[in-house]
């Protein structure tokens, strides 16, 4: 009875694995880093961005990220900006997806190694 039990466990656990690698797959193009909108003042004494209050220009968005130990940052588009934060959005549900089936296949994998111990 136990192996039977166990082979129901291990046939959820290999479903639930090939659902989040298949979810994995259609996940789409991934991208790390932070995009944060920025505003800024002019030079000109006259413009509105000096007055009090001020009317900052932007916003401008930027992306930044860690390249071989060192911070990248890139201005971007609106459009760019868009992009960014789906691919930014794909890359943690891609973590997200991966941490879950690390745990789908820790739980297995103990299931297994008891089976063959048995």
């Amino acid at each position: 009875m136990a192996t039977k039990r166990s082979s129901q466990r291990l046939d959820r656990y290999e479903r639930r694995y090939r659902q989040l690698a298949h979810e994995l797959a259609d996940i789409g193009y991934i991208a790390q880093g932070s995009l944060a909108p920025r505003f800024t003042r002019c030079g000109k004494p006259t413009c509105a961005c000096q007055a009090d209050p001020p009317k900052l220009h932007g916003p401008y968005w930027h992306w930044s990220t860690k390249v071989n130990g060192r911070t990248v940052n890139r201005r971007l588009t609106e459009r760019e900006a868009e992009l960014y934060i789906s691919w930014i959005e794909n890359d943690r549900r891609a973590r997200e997806l991966l941490a879950e089936m690390r745990a789908v296949a820790v739980e297995a994998t103990e299931l297994l190694l008891k089976e063959q111990s048995a």
